[in-house]
């Protein structure tokens, strides 16, 4: 299923995605199915309901009650989940192989992936509520000069956990979505150096778009192997496929839950997937720009950036 969250009507509702461009209001069409023990008014609460309320999702579904579809045209889109926790990593080699060598033309820097990379996984926490969702304006930030895309795959927890182990980790997984953590170069660039991670760089309102779905993690098979493309006012910019990930979401979720507590909601970005951004190949956006990113199965995820106060 390719679950969603929308405004209709003023009001923020839970979708699933019938068919092309209609939806079924899920909180309505449980009601009018007199299905009173579960919350869908909300997808945090959704997912925090485990398998039992996906099952009365798929359930309700079936019924094709077209009484409770709502057209693509009523709604505004809204990321699908306001992420409890965002933790975005960085596993693609080939987009960091790609990334450093033209940051170091522009820097004069000298970056080179550092062994750890290769030994565990490398992550920051992000801004998580920043997020926006498909055919949201994005707003350039003021600080910046050099705004770039990022096409990610990210990971939605279904189930909270401690000290998961690897082999167990793909069953906390609820669904995948589309990631576009947009970034500022030029201020990367600047404070990478102090060797804190990205900061500003990826902090500004509006910078993390996910969406427009959620596919659930029953759909594909672990670990998840899907093409990516990335696309610029109609011009491919580059792609991948996600089987390329260095380290697998197992992984990464074995690792984030040493020690620590992770709970449903929580949204894990891949990084970039190699091509996958501007900077790789010298390519910057400019105000007016719409860009796609789309991921199979899941769908397209689709912006424009604007520059107020030119």
């Amino acid at each position: 299923m390719r679950l969603g969250t929308v405004e209709h009507k003023k009001e923020i509702k839970v979708i699933v995605l019938v068919e092309n461009d209609t939806f079924l209001d899920v909180a309505k069409a449980a009601d009018q199915a007199n299905i009173t023990d579960f919350d869908f008014t909300d997808m945090q609460r959704l997912i925090e309901q485990g398998e039992n309320a996906l099952e009365k999702v798929s359930f309700l579904l079936d019924q094709n009650n077209e009484s409770c579809f709502i057209s693509a045209d009523e709604v505004v889109f809204r990321p699908p989940v306001i992420p409890l926790q965002y933790r975005a990593f960085s596993i693609f080699e080939d987009h960091l192989k790609n990334a450093f060598a033209q940051a170091t033309k522009l820097s004069g820097i000298k970056y080179e992936i550092p062994p750890v990379w290769y030994e565990q996984p490398i992550y920051y926490k992000g801004n998580r509520l920043s997020f926006v969702g498909h055919k949201a304006e994005i707003k350039w930030p003021s600080f910046s000069e050099f705004l770039d895309i990022e096409l990610e795959i990210a990971a939605i927890i279904g189930k909270k956990g401690r000290d998961i182990k690897e082999e167990d980790a793909s069953n906390y997984i609820f669904g995948y979505s589309i990631l576009n953590d947009i970034s500022a170069r030029d201020a990367q660039m600047k404070e990478m150096p102090g060797q804190m991670g990205p900061a500003k760089s990826k902090d500004f309102d509006t910078g993390n778009v996910l969406g427009p779905f959620i596919l659930t993690a029953d759909e594909v098979d672990h670990p998840v192997a899907l093409n990516m493309e990335a696309r610029v006012n109609g011009s491919v910019w580059g792609g991948g496929n996600s089987k390329d990930m260095h380290h697998s979401f197992s992984d990464i979720i074995a690792h984030i839950s040493r020690s620590e507590t992770i709970y449903p909601g929580e949204v894990i970005g891949s990084g970039t997937v190699g091509t996958g951004s501007g900077i790789e190949s010298g390519k910057k956006l400019t105000p007016g720009d719409e860009f796609e990113l789309e991921i199979e199965k899941i769908g397209t995820l689709s912006n424009k950036i604007v520059r107020i106060g030119l």
